[in-house]
C-alpha cells in the first residue's frame, strides 16, 4: 500500500481542501495517509470522514513548531485526542505566535522603508487556496516578491530574526504523549541542514522523548535516508515517510518520494491507521 503521511491543507499553508486532497490521494492510489498541517487541526475531522468514505487508511496528524538552539525544529504528532486540553492550548498558542511574527516582519519592512501600508497589511485578506500565508501573499500581491523562494531569500535575516519563542521540542513530546500521540520529528535533513544528520546531531532528541523519524522526506538524499533508517533500527524507533505536500505551493509533489507501507516501522500506529481492519476486508 502507497503511503504518504504528511501533507498539508488550506488549513495551514496548502492549496487543497479536505475534498480536493482526498480526491487527488485516490488519484494517486495512496491508500494510506496523514493530514499533518502546521500548528492546527482544523482539517481532520472532514478529512477523516471522507477516508473513512472512501475505504482509505487515516492517521491525524498535526505539525507542531518548536525552537531549540536558536533553530526550527518540526515535531509530527500522529494518533493523538483532538481534544485534549494542553495540546490544543499549545497550539492555539503557537498559532498566535505565526500571526505575530507575520505581523513583525511586515513592521519591520515599513521601519527600513519598504513602500507598505500598514493599514492596508492590517485588512489585507486573500484566497487560502493559493497557499502560503498571509504576510506572503501581501508581499507578493504588492510586487516585493515573485514567489515563495525570493521571498525566503530575500527576507532570510528578517525571518531569522523574528523566530518566535516556540516550545521546546522536549516540551511538544511531552505534550503529544500527554494527549495519547506519538511524536516523529519531521524531516532530519532539513531541521538539521546546517549542522548534518549525525548521531551527535540526533542524539539529543533520543533525551527530548522522540518516538522516531520522518526518514523518507523531499528533502533527503540516498544518504540521509539510510543513515536515519540504520539510526532508528539502532535505537529501536519508528519509521515514517511523507512528501510534505502543499498543493501547488512550494512544488513538492504527493506520494514522493514513493513509499509503501512495508517500508514504513509504524508500531502502534499502524493500529490507529485502521491498516490492521483493512487488511481484514
Amino acid at each position: 500500500m502507497r503511503a504518504d503521511l504528511h501533507i498539508h491543507t488550506t488549513a495551514s499553508d496548502g492549496c487543497w481542501s479536505p475534498e480536493q486532497l482526498v480526491a487527488e490521494i485516490q488519484a494517486r492510489s495512496i491508500g494510506l495517509f496523514a493530514v499533518a498541517d502546521h500548528d492546527t487541526i482544523a482539517s481532520l475531522p472532514r478529512c477523516e470522514a471522507l477516508a473513512r468514505s472512501a475505504g482509505l487508511a487515516f492517521l491525524p496528524g498535526v505539525e507542531i513548531s518548536t525552537r531549540c538552539d536558536e533553530r526550527l525544529f518540526h515535531v509530527l504528532a500522529y494518533g493523538f485526542d483532538q481534544r485534549h486540553p494542553l495540546l490544543h492550548d499549545m497550539l492555539v498558542e503557537n498559532r498566535a505566535k505565526l500571526t505575530t511574527v507575520g505581523d513583525f516582519l511586515i513592521h519591520r519592512l515599513w521601519h527600513e522603508g519598504y513602500g507598505i501600508d500598514l493599514e492596508e497589511y492590517a485588512a489585507y485578506q486573500y484566497d487560502a487556496a493559493r497557499g502560503g500565508w498571509k504576510t506572503f501573499n501581501f508581499l507578493v500581491d504588492h510586487g516585493f516578491c515573485a514567489d515563495v523562494r525570493e521571498y525566503s531569500e530575500k527576507f532570510r535575516e528578517h525571518l531569522a530574526a523574528t523566530l518566535p519563542a516556540f516550545p521546546h521540542p522536549a516540551e511538544a513530546v511531552t505534550v503529544i504523549r500527554a494527549a495519547g500521540g506519538v511524536p516523529i520529528l519531521a524531516h532530519p535533513g532539513a531541521s538539521l541542514r546546517s549542522v548534518g544528520v549525525a548521531e551527535k546531531t540526533l542524539h539529543p532528541f533520543l533525551g527530548f522523548g522522540i518516538a522516531g523519524l520522518e526518514c523518507y522526506s523531499s528533502y533527503h538524499d540516498v544518504e540521509t535516508t539510510r543513515f536515519c533508517l540504520a539510526w532508528c533500527a539502532r535505537h529501536d524507533l519508528l519509521v515514517t515517510g511523507g512528501s510534505d505536500c502543499h498543493g501547488g505551493f512550494v512544488g513538492r509533489e504527493l506520494g514522493v518520494p514513493v513509499v509503501e507501507s512495508d517500508d514504513l516501522r509504524l508500531g502502534e500506529l499502524a493500529e490507529r491507521a485502521g491498516l490492521a481492519e483493512l487488511n481484514r476486508l
